[in-house]
Parts: C-alpha cells; structure tokens; sequence
C-alpha cells in the first residue's frame, strides 16, 4: 500500500516529493472548482514546464466520454510512460484521474491531492479508480495504488458546506463498521465543529487496517460498503434529477435504512439502531422518497458489485462497531428498508 501523507503545507510537501521521484513530465488533472479554489496553492511548485487539464464538476462526468477527453489531452500533451499525474479534486477527479493514468499506455504513476473531506478520509485509500456508467456507479474501473496520496486539510476551507458534510457521512461509516468509541465522541449537534485533521488520520488507519487485510475485496473489505448498497441506488436514482444527492448525503440515507435492515437480519439491538438513526437525521435530515420512486430504486440495487448472481449481498451491522459482510436481503426487504426511511 503506498503512502499517505497528511501535511500543514501542501507546496512545500509536493515539491520535495516531486524533487525526490524522476519523472519526464507532469499532467495536472483538476476540475472547474479545483482549478480555481486550489491549484493555486500548488502552482508555484510546478513552474511553467507542465500540462494542465480540467473537466466539468460533478459526478455526472465521471464517465467514458470524460476519460476519452482525458485521453486525448495526455496524447496531444506526449505523456510517456515516466510521465507523472497528479490528480487534483475529491472522489470524481480521484476516481477518474487514477482511472486513466492506470489504462493510459498500460498505465503511468500517479499522485492523488484530494481535496474534499470525502476524498481524504475515504478515496484516498485502498486504490478503487474507476468511472460511472450507463448511470450505474463505478461500474468500470479497477484496483491501482498511487504513487502517493498527499492529504491538506487547508483544503477544507475551500468547501461549500454541504460538501463538508457529505464527507462527514464515510466518517460515521467508519466509527459505527470498527471503532465504536470513535462514533461516540463524534459531534453531532454541532457536527462543522469537528476536530477535521484528527478524523481524517483516524479515519485513515481504520480504513487502511480494513484494505491492508484484504485488498481486493474478496471479504471483510466488504464491511466499507455499509450503507452504500441502498445508498449508491438512491445516489444513481436522483443523479440527474432536482432532488440530485450528494455522494454523502445518498450514503447517510442507505446507512440509516441497512442499520435497519441490520435489526431484521443480524440482531442489531433497537437502542442503538435509534442512535444510528437520530444521529444521521440530526446532520443529514430527510431525503423525501416517494412511493413510486421505491421500485426502481430497489431494482437498482440488482446492480452492486458485491452481488452474487441475482442474490443482493449486504454489509450490515451486529452492533455499533461491528460489521459483517455478504448477507443477503431480499428485493421486498429492501423495499420495507425504504419503507422504514420514509417514516421517519
């Protein structure tokens, strides 16, 4: 697993990385928001002799057709295969930049600069890359590690905070899947309050214990994807749409509705699937689900990676602070999850 540094000062700790790893040239992928809000604290250490490309915000292109655009860039630009690429954005930029550094001429080394919350306590391990497609999430992609993944909290700053939150949500993930005491000294009442540096490096070692154990997701890297099974359907459901999710806020829904789905499956005791869900409410509200929206969200939930044939595998709870993984639930138990959300 390649390193993560988590560093005060983003330029000076990019320079003597960059100083210290040879490289023919260097192709900076941002985005729209990155491009202004935070090259501008790295732009000095990369002089005038690199290429700079960036894309359209969002997840709604994280897709083929962005890659192809990215692939052209770094053919027009001559990158070869000592070329580096430093990926500067959240999860999409992360995803995606890894993504075409891996495909590109079988692959060149990259350095990710995350800079949301999400990205830094959640994408910034475990070298998932990967794209969106035909609507689905993360459908293509595969398993690379960066170079290096260099962590600034000063970045958080730069957030709108509804992006502050959304990250917070893989946060609570991690506390109620490993680590109960660290869920309960969360602040959820004033949740922007947040100690941010000592959550990402807690968060970080959690997650690295989890992937260290098993890399490719054979098993109990599984536990990761509680609250994303009915989460990521919910985020594809409403991605093009006016009630459109943020990844976190998709996930905190999914995260409230497995917690009740881990009571019906795995005995998760009533008291504490009442703290899961006043906890997540208190942050997160409510997202409305109407009733003929319920089918296609389930159906959607046919297309999880952690499926087995047409069996819908979940990560569920035993109790806060313990996960377990590959338990299945049926389309009608997904449903009565749903169900259970909305009437709240």
């Amino acid at each position: 697993m390649n390193p993560v540094h988590i560093t005060q000062n983003i330029a000076f700790e990019l320079r003597s990385r960059l100083a210290n790893l040879s490289h023919s040239s260097i192709f900076l992928l941002s985005d729209e928001n990155t491009k202004k809000m935070c090259f501008p604290a790295i732009a000095e250490v990369l002089g005038d002799d690199f290429y700079h490309f960036t894309v359209p915000q969002g997840e709604k292109h994280k897709t083929l057709k962005t890659c192809s655009l990215i692939w052209k860039e770094m053919t027009a630009a001559g990158l070869d295969r000592k070329a580096i690429m430093i990926n500067l954005g959240g999860g999409v930029i992360g995803d995606m930049g890894g993504f075409c550094a891996s495909i590109y001429k079988r692959g060149i080394r990259f350095i990710t600069v995350p800079t949301t919350l999400l990205s830094q306590v959640d994408a910034s391990v475990g070298g998932k890359l990967g794209v969106d497609f035909q609507g689905l999430k993360n459908h293509l992609g595969v398993f690379n590690e960066p170079e290096m993944v260099l962590i600034a909290p000063e970045f958080l700053k730069t957030l709108p905070e509804r992006e502050l939150r959304s990250g917070f949500a893989e946060v609570i993930k991690h506390g109620l899947i490993q680590d109960k005491s660290y869920f309960e000294k969360l602040d959820f009442e004033n949740w922007e309050k947040n100690d941010w540096k000592e959550l990402i490096e807690h968060s970080i070692q959690i997650k690295k214990y989890v992937v260290h154990t098993d890399p490719k997701e054979s098993g109990f890297r599984k536990i990761l994807n509680f609250g994303h099974t009915i989460g990521h359907a919910m985020e594809t459901f409403y991605l093009d749409s006016e009630k459109h999710l943020l990844h976190g806020e998709a996930i905190a829904a999914g995260m409230i509705c497995e917690a009740w789905l881990s009571q019906q499956k795995c005995g998760l005791n009533q008291s504490e699937l009442d703290t899961i869900v006043k906890t997540i409410l208190q942050v997160y509200g409510k997202t409305e689900i109407l009733d003929n929206e319920l089918e296609s969200i389930v159906n959607l939930c046919l297309q999880d990676k952690k499926n087995e044939g047409k069996t819908i595998l979940f990560s569920l709870l035993d109790q806060i602070g313990k996960c377990q993984y590959n338990i299945p639930a049926s389309q009608k138990e997904i449903a009565e999850a749903l169900s259970f959300y909305q009437s709240l």
